[in-house]
């Protein structure tokens, strides 16, 4: 591809890619540019080589790789993106080629997270994830001194050095992983405090730029950051809309993509955790997107869910972005995904009715009950609030507190004594 005007506000990329027979690059390839712009590199070249796996050391053949050193140059780029993620060896053979940066689609995807993230556990995070790719790399941080490796001869500062860097950099590994357990636990509390309430909790999935921080917004009032980059969000962002009475609790996790490297799973377990103890998953899609690119996000969501073990959770499909697409596009979305809510989380267009197709599906969870507390037994009052019950109505009679309310069902046994009937029936059988 030849070389186009780059903007002078991005670093210049470029772009290699070995790719299977019959790919199109045009198509494989969008997400990879989309990334790079993300990561303020601009792309101004590209190379694609066809064959059915890269080359064990070198990532691309012989004689491509002689024809990207040309391309490279005559681009005029300041890195390559490569769109696999390398081997060290690949990684340090194609920087020696061509005297540039090389980063790989993990790296750059690292990248974009450390721009992005915000909370202190989000920085803690992405430091992990960095630390742990970059440790089996640093020896090409240290190239000049690889000749001091070991044996008569060739022992010195070179050495020393490198394995001062490796223990620095796992003793680092380890603080965090500690750093992060402690704040898994303050999590778990919270979570618990949640489930003794009984109130439900949502989860939003969906692969990344799909309007999942506009749909949390738009459902519960929220003011998370919407931007339109890839990754925006990192950090789970919990917030509650109520309806009929009924408080729901609403998380927003971070986007998914194809091929999401391993160790960003891992580094990044705080926020796919959300999804797996959610009691449901709102899956959100893209209505504007085409169908071919509609397959692949909705398939590479159901990976990560089903590598993080989320996927036998419930799921609701949700298609967002339903105001940039024609009626006709509607029903051929509405026969592809029958059953799903369609709505816009920009214009607010159906989220009443995702609302209501959320309660709907906690609808057992809940009893409405009338209970009687006698004034005698005021802390039992105050224990009904503090399971965050829904309080429907409170009356004060001479006997008592009535209260209508939706009690948790595992709370029943608990409070049948104070049942309306159960104490009608008791007054009556003490009246014979």
């Amino acid at each position: 591809m030849s070389p186009r005007q780059p903007d002078p506000a991005l670093e210049r990329g470029f772009i290699a890619a070995v790719l299977a027979q019959g790919v199109d690059p045009e198509l494989e390839l969008a997400e990879l540019r989309e990334l790079a712009r993300t990561a303020l590199v601009e792309p101004i070249g590209e190379l694609v080589q066809h064959r059915p796996r890269p080359e064990r050391r070198t990532y691309l053949g012989k004689g491509k790789l002689a024809e990207l050193k040309g391309a490279y140059e005559d681009a005029g780029a300041e890195v390559l993106v490569v769109d696999d993620e390398l081997e060290p060896a690949q990684q340090r053979t194609l920087e020696d080629a061509l005297q540039a940066r090389v980063v790989d689609r993990t790296q750059l995807i690292l990248d974009i997270f450390a721009q992005h993230a915000t909370s202190s556990e989000g920085k803690l995070q992405v430091e992990l994830a960095q630390l742990e790719y970059n440790l089996p790399r640093m020896r090409g941080l240290w190239q000049h001194l690889e000749r001091l490796g070991g044996g008569v001869g060739t022992r010195g500062p070179g050495e020393s050095q490198l394995e001062t860097d490796r223990r620095l950099a796992r003793r680092r590994i380890t603080l965090l992983r500690r750093r992060l357990e402690e704040l898994r636990k303050q999590r778990d509390i919270r979570r618990k405090e949640r489930r003794r309430a009984e109130t439900p909790t949502v989860a939003l999935a969906g692969y990344t730029n799909v309007g999942k921080s506009t749909l949390l917004n738009a459902l519960t009032g929220a003011d998370v950051s919407v931007e339109n980059r890839l990754f925006e969000t990192l950090d789970p962002t919990t917030r509650g809309f109520d309806f009929d009475g009924r408080r729901y609790l609403v998380t927003d996790t971070v986007g998914f993509i194809r091929r999401l490297p391993t160790q960003l799973v891992e580094g990044f377990a705080a926020t796919l955790e959300e999804t797996l103890v959610a009691d449901l998953v709102l899956h959100v899609v893209d209505a504007s997107v085409s169908d071919e690119r509609l397959d692949e996000q909705v398939a590479a969501v159901e990976a990560v869910l089903h590598e993080i073990g989320a996927d036998d959770l419930p799921v609701e499909l949700v298609v967002n972005k339903i105001d940039t697409v024609d009626p006709l596009r509607r029903r051929r979305l509405s026969n592809r995904f029958p059953g799903a809510v369609q709505v816009s989380a920009l214009t607010g267009q159906n989220l009443e009715d995702l609302r209501a197709r959320v309660a709907d599906r906690f609808a057992d969870r809940f009893e409405p009950v009338r209970l009687l507390l006698p004034y005698d037994e005021g802390g039992k009052l105050a224990e009904l609030y503090a399971l965050g019950a829904p309080i429907e109505a409170r009356e004060d009679h001479e006997d008592g507190v009535l209260v209508h309310a939706r009690l948790p069902r595992r709370e029943l046994r608990r409070f049948t004594p104070y049942l309306i009937a159960e104490a009608r029936s008791e007054r009556a059988t003490r009246a014979r």
